[in-house]
């Protein structure tokens, strides 16, 4: 399985099973199953499944410090490339950060499905002699759940330390992550950090997987002025919101007076009861045998509109850019 982050994207399946829009859902707290996540053996089509994904989050957040440069400054010469943009204030990238926050919870219902509890994170770190750009994984917690003959929950922490990273790419390292000694009826939480450097850039996040997917939740909140165009599926599994909400910066202002405050645009875009690719069938009328083929449901995708990141002289009182294809 790998998780992988570059322009948020959804793929996934029709679920011919009617009844799960009113099952229940795992909770999506961390760090003890429910007795829901317990029994749950699927649903479905997933009934029979290897392993299922029981809820999958990312919380993603700017950060913001109240840096700017200007260019109307004594060490700047005044040019061509730059005469229009003299006297602006801009703000600078590096003093912005995007703060991720990404857990998952897996069960392994058969031994063959332990497999799955091996993951693939994947993180920008550029390949570059000259410039030291990469973003960080932090706190990379895993904790495997099992019950002893007794029916008591038995928490086992992993060793996080020596997993093994390959580049991809020149822009693209992979953390390869190990879990041992998983059994069926094991449950396991992965929960780790990402700082990234990239403040015009969003992860990727993949609501279907290689395993069924119970719950997977993508929660941004975007500084309104960085204004970016998304493309949100309209179907009964894929649900998208964005509201005008706000977040802190500047948090230890010296005049002790509240902390300057940004608008956002704050997208909740939640998947439920997600088949992967191939189990989810429907008729091909294209088809001469009519024969079914795996139905994909849609794509959601992110792009900034204004690549350039400019602090206007007042923030923007916020507006939401979601648009539907």
């Amino acid at each position: 399985m790998i998780f992988s982050f570059r322009k948020l994207f959804i793929l996934a399946a029709f679920i011919a099973c009617g009844s799960v829009a009113n099952a229940q859902l795992p909770n999506e707290k961390f760090g003890k199953p429910s007795n829901l996540e317990w029994d749950f053996t699927g649903w479905g089509e997933a009934v029979g499944a290897d392993a299922i994904i029981l809820c999958k989050t990312m919380n993603a957040t700017y950060q913001l410090s109240d840096q700017v440069e200007n260019y109307n400054r004594t060490d700047i010469e005044v040019n061509w490339d730059n005469v229009l943009d003299f006297g602006k204030n801009e703000l600078d990238e590096s003093n912005i950060l995007v703060k991720y926050e990404i857990g998952l919870r897996m069960k392994i219902l058969k031994p063959e499905g332990a497999k799955h509890a091996n993951i693939d994170i994947t993180y920008f770190n550029a390949d570059d002699d000259k410039v030291f750009y990469h973003d960080d994984i932090e706190d990379l917690k895993i904790k495997v759940f099992s019950k002893n003959e007794k029916g008591k929950v038995v928490t086992k922490k992993v060793d996080t330390s020596k997993f093994a990273k390959e580049r991809v790419d020149k822009n693209y390292m992979v953390m390869h992550v190990v879990v041992p000694d998983v059994q069926a009826g094991s449950i396991i939480e992965y929960q780790y950090k990402i700082t990234s450097i990239r403040p015009s850039y969003l992860y990727d996040w993949v609501f279907q997987e290689s395993i069924p997917t119970v719950r997977s939740k993508c929660d941004l909140q975007v500084p309104a002025f960085l204004q970016f165009n998304m493309n949100v599926p309209i179907n009964k599994l894929i649900k998208a919101n964005v509201e005008v909400s706000h977040i802190a910066y500047d948090m230890n202002r010296a005049d002790l007076k509240k902390p300057k405050t940004c608008t956002t645009n704050h997208y909740t875009i939640v998947g439920d009861y997600i088949l992967p690719k191939g189990m989810a069938l429907k008729p091909n009328p294209n088809k001469a045998d009519g024969k079914e083929e795996a139905e994909e449901i849609a794509i959601f995708t992110s792009q900034l509109v204004k690549p350039e990141v400019t602090l206007p002289a007042t923030m923007p009182a916020g507006s939401t850019h979601l648009r539907v294809k």
